[in-house]
């Protein structure tokens, strides 16, 4: 076909793969935490409050009185590489498209930078005519895999020639997810100097609420660590972490279950995060930092967490293998 002298040149037709997880601030200051909090608590999914009564509480007191704290906290976690969260991503999509030489593979935040927007404009001026959109959440949740769907089909919305878009659905059951998951745990727990004497699954809280109008997150959270516990051969207490503001969560809290296990004569404990794909605020500030400290002040005595699947070799292989099954017809991959 013979182009028009000034047509725009058209590259080569590629499948991409794009990455993406929660989101985190630019920097560890309180501006940066400021802006991100505002970008992802007025997200509908996230509180499902009404805009009206929402906003002025946001604008008025959280975005004034919560980003220094949230400031301090990613301070603590914060790398050379910058925020743990976007550093491990983006290790993971590098690793992945190391072993997909014909599929370009990129990441994205679905808060802050980089963003759907800009990476989905990006991958389909590079050739991508066909788009895997991978949501890094094992189980599903309205307020976090939906979220990511709702921001990549509202991007393909203002674009006049879109690519065709493919989603990953949750993975909280599969038997690759589980084996990875087994494998990682097994080889921390055997490296530790202790046994402990209870494993706990946290898993990020949601509301009550969504249980009841039908959100099936609790549901895969539970199965995702039964799943676990029997690959590992021992039973895992299940907590929800992370509550904020004054509604009924999830339960039981992790925090609570920290602080009332050595009354319980339980004082060596070890702790995983099945639903995070990466380690961040959550895991290693929450979890390893705040939650250790609550348990030894209430009487424990070892405490270990456990990291999260991150970029190791059980994790990448896990990935390239359930985004190969999502890719079929698209593309041959190994």
């Amino acid at each position: 076909m013979v182009l028009p002298e000034r047509h725009p040149a058209i590259p080569p037709r590629r499948v991409g793969v794009l990455l993406v997880n929660l989101g985190t601030p630019d920097a560890p200051d309180a501006g940066a935490v400021r802006r991100y909090l505002g970008e992802f608590l007025s997200d509908r999914r996230v509180v499902e409050i009404p805009a009206l009564l929402w906003q002025p509480i946001l604008r008025g007191i959280i975005l004034r009185t919560r980003p220094a704290k949230s400031a301090h906290a990613y301070r603590q976690v914060w790398t050379d590489d910058g925020s743990p969260l976007a550093a491990i991503t983006k290790r993971q999509a590098e690793a992945v498209q190391a072993g997909w030489p014909d599929v370009r593979v990129d990441w994205a935040m679905r808060y802050g930078n980089p963003s759907i927007p800009d990476r989905l404009k990006a991958m389909k001026e590079g050739g991508c005519e066909r788009i895997l959109v991978a949501p890094l959440y094992p189980q599903y949740c309205a307020a976090t895999t939906a979220t990511v769907v709702d921001k990549a089909f509202e991007t393909l919305a203002a674009m006049r020639w879109q690519p065709a878009l493919r989603t990953l659905p949750p993975y909280h059951d599969d038997p690759r997810y589980i084996a990875a998951l087994a494998e990682s745990v097994k080889a921390q727990l055997a490296a530790l100097e202790f046994e402990p004497e209870a494993v706990l699954a946290s898993f990020h809280g949601m509301p009550q609420r969504t249980l009841e109008l039908g959100d099936p997150y609790h549901c895969h959270c539970r199965k995702t660590a039964r799943l676990l516990g029997e690959a590992l051969g021992r039973e895992l207490t299940v907590t929800f972490q992370s509550r904020f503001g004054r509604a009924k969560w999830l339960e039981p809290a992790t925090d609570t279950v920290l602080e009332g296990l050595p009354g319980k004569g339980i004082k060596r404990i070890a702790i995983v995060a099945p639903g995070f794909s990466a380690d961040c605020l959550e895991t290693l500030e929450e979890l390893a930092i705040r939650g250790r400290e609550s348990f030894e002040a209430a009487g424990g005595e070892r405490f270990a967490y456990l990291p999260c699947l991150n970029d190791s070799a059980p994790g990448i292989d896990m990935l390239r293998s359930i985004l190969a099954t999502e890719l079929a017809g698209w593309t041959d991959l190994p």
